[in-house]
């Protein structure tokens, strides 16, 4: 694909199957980006994909690295440039080593020259293995090569699909093995071609010595370190690979992207905090809660100027086109949420994206991700590059620290939205409550208080009617001398003990 001067050829690791990384929008924005200045080839390796698996492991390596000649060949290139990605820039090398005429450059992405030393040693691999033979198809490798998304359930779902549809079980150990006997240190002499290596620093797959050691062993080879733990090519920041790539093979930084634009991300993630194994009964009042606020979302969104989406059962994403409104957003939803019984985390952080690319991904979701995750129940999270927006709006926040996040070297500084505007001077003149002013079953519901929960919620976690549950409530204020079930919740925070 792409109709440039380049020949560029994807020699990408495993697992792979390109009917279904068309799906991935990191993919998909990577393939976009590469194919804007050169022809584009992509292919599945033999052994995988919609590859061939006749005699994988009788040809070896060294053969596999051949395929790539087939592959140029019936792609009309006289000198190609290799892309090659994780045990793919192995056999880019070696290719490159043998058939130097064949070879106009290297972009060499999560690679290694020796697997034992720098992917897994002896015993490690046993184990490896097994658990591939054992769970092959459920997601075996996720955690290994794209751990920024373990807990990520739709990202997981597809990665699972993923595994099955690149390989059978038994092929894909047959390819681990295969890949543990890559050892190429004596062929980076032979190279002599133009060469930019990328790794991650904190790649938990191939630690980031492998492509030190690429760098030192090809003549001239470029070496540029990326933050993040992701291995695959195209998870993570592919733009800032696909800018390295492109300034590396025309000499020009990349132009201004059209379709990013600067917006304002809110990150909805909703819990059922029930703590107990829930009746089939409740089960059902929760899921028609659930599609209440479904139905409720996309009028909430749209009244406050935001457009939103629902990425999972779990998950909202809401673009505005500024913080204010995403705040006045996330208030409304969490008041409707609170209604409904459930305690919803928010995130709100700001940063380019590329509208083009449906459904919305990138590094700046990635942070907004990172920051709902550290949100409590009820609580509405800022990026302090968000807050500082929103200055003179009459908003208050409290500092929450420095935040680490996927993929980045430096945190990413976080506040709380404060909505009770006397909060802290009530909780600074309470005085400590002994917990025996509370009867057990009002310390029960100031629990769940505490925890976010409305009084439906309340209600439905202890069995009482909601009646009961306000009276309760009622009787906690009177009895702390607090004013609201806020400062109630809050003063648990300092006092745990209640």
């Amino acid at each position: 694909m792409g109709q440039g001067s380049l020949d560029l050829v994807l020699v990408s690791g495993f697992p792979s199957n390109l009917d279904i990384l068309d799906e991935n929008p990191g993919y998909a924005r990577l393939v976009k980006r590469l194919s804007v200045f050169g022809r584009l080839i992509l292919f599945d390796m033999r052994g995988t994909g919609l590859s061939d698996r006749n005699g994988l492991e009788r040809r070896g390596f060294g053969a596999r690295a051949e395929d790539i000649r087939t592959v140029i060949d019936a792609a009309g290139c006289g000198r190609a440039i290799l892309i090659g990605a994780s045990e793919g820039a192995a056999l880019s090398v070696l290719f490159a080593a043998n058939n130097p005429e064949r070879v106009r450059a290297l972009v060499l992405f999560g690679g290694y020259t020796h697997s034992q030393d720098t992917v897994m040693d002896s015993k490690r691999l046993r184990t490896f293995i097994e658990s591939i033979e054992a769970s092959w198809g459920n997601g075996s490798m996720l955690h290994v090569l794209v751990p920024g998304r373990a807990d990520d359930r739709h990202f997981a779902n597809w990665w699972a699909r993923f595994e099955r549809l690149s390989a059978s079980p038994t092929d894909a150990a047959a390819l681990i093995r295969m890949n543990a006997e890559i050892d190429i240190r004596d062929r980076l002499s032979d190279v002599r071609t133009p060469a930019l290596i990328i790794h991650r620093i904190e790649d938990l797959y191939a630690g980031v010595d492998g492509s030190r050691r690429l760098a030192r062993g090809i003549t001239g080879a470029r070496l540029a370190e990326l933050p993040g733990r992701d291995h695959p090519i195209w998870t993570g920041d592919v733009d800032r690979v696909a800018d390295l790539i492109e300034e590396f093979l025309t000499g020009q930084r990349p132009v201004a992207d059209g379709n990013r634009v600067l917006a304002v991300l809110l990150i909805v993630r909703v819990a059922n905090k029930s703590g107990r194994s829930a009746t089939c009964m409740e089960e059902r009042l929760l899921d028609e809660r659930l599609e209440r606020l479904r139905e409720a979302v996309p009028a909430v969104t749209e009244r406050h100027g935001g457009r939103a989406e629902w990425s999972s059962a779990e998950r909202i994403v809401v673009r505005f086109d500024g913080p204010t409104r995403a705040v006045a957003g996330a208030i409304a939803l969490r008041e409707i949420a609170t209604s409904l019984g459930f305690p919803i985390a928010q995130a709100i952080h700001i940063g380019e994206i590329d509208i083009a690319l449906q459904p919305l991904s990138g590094s700046m979701l990635d942070i907004a991700d990172c920051i709902a995750a550290a949100a409590r129940p009820t609580e509405i999270l800022l990026s302090r590059q968000a807050s500082d927006l929103v200055s003179g709006s009459g908003l208050q926040f409290v500092d929450r620290g420095i935040l680490a996040v996927e993929n980045g070297r430096d945190g990413v500084p976080i506040v709380v939205l404060v909505t009770e505007r006397h909060l802290e001077p009530v909780l600074r003149m309470a005085r400590p409550i002994d917990a025996k002013v509370l009867s057990a079953r009002e310390r029960e519901v100031l629990s769940l208080i505490a925890d976010g929960e409305s009084n439906v919620g309340i209600a439905l976690h202890l069995g009482l009617s909601e009646h009961t549950v306000k009276r309760h409530v009622a009787n906690i204020l009177l009895k702390l001398d607090l004013p609201t079930r806020a400062a109630a919740a809050a003063l648990v925070g300092r006092q745990p003990g209640l």
